[in-house]
């Protein structure tokens, strides 16, 4: 059977699945031409279809005054535009994020950078008192061994074996760094 706009909404409303069908058949095909208009082909069946389901769930609700064609065809253009809206905000939030994070993504050990200077930091502070006063001193303060010894009154010797230790036991407390810091200890 095949029915007006007014006997169609009434049927699609009591659940006909039989005008339903008349509805997509009917409608499907150019409908999903004319959102081609506007988004991709494969995003045009997806918002035609989204809007048949919309208005198979919604059937008992349906308030459409006037020709089904034109309601269609406003839902259909009204949707693609909100999907192209959509796409918009999400490019540019992306293009927003990339900009943000683009140097660490073009330097992929920054995270292992920052953490590795945490660690350090924390196994530094965790060196006996002599061996951190006499790391500082050479890695930080770019002193000699010879000057370090002068203003701590050892000798230069044990300077050398402060270092040593210190640079041992920063080894084994950075080990999951040493590819990092081969230059650095």
């Amino acid at each position: 059977m095949h029915y007006n706009d007014p006997q169609l909404l009434e049927e699609l409303g009591n659940g006909n699945e039989q005008a339903f069908r008349q509805l997509f058949v009917t409608y499907y095909s150019p409908l999903c031409e004319f959102a081609s208009q506007y988004v991709s082909d494969g995003a045009a069946e997806e918002v035609v279809q989204e809007l048949m389901m919309y208005l198979w769930e919604r059937r008992e609700f349906l308030a459409i005054v006037g020709s089904v064609k034109s309601y269609l065809f406003t839902a259909v253009r009204n949707r693609c535009l909100n999907a192209i809206h959509r796409n918009r905000y999400k490019e540019v939030t992306h293009s927003y994020i990339y900009e943000k994070l683009k140097d660490s993504f073009q330097n992929p050990d920054g995270y292992m950078l920052e953490e590795l200077s945490r660690n350090i930091e924390k196994a530094i502070g965790e060196l006996p008192e002599t061996y951190r006063e006499v790391f500082s001193m050479s890695r930080f303060g770019n002193c000699s061994n010879k000057e370090i010894a002068d203003q701590l009154n050892v000798s230069v010797k044990t300077v050398e074996y402060r270092i040593t230790q210190a640079l041992k036991i920063l080894r084994i407390k950075l080990k999951d760094y040493l590819y990092l810091l081969s230059a650095w200890l």
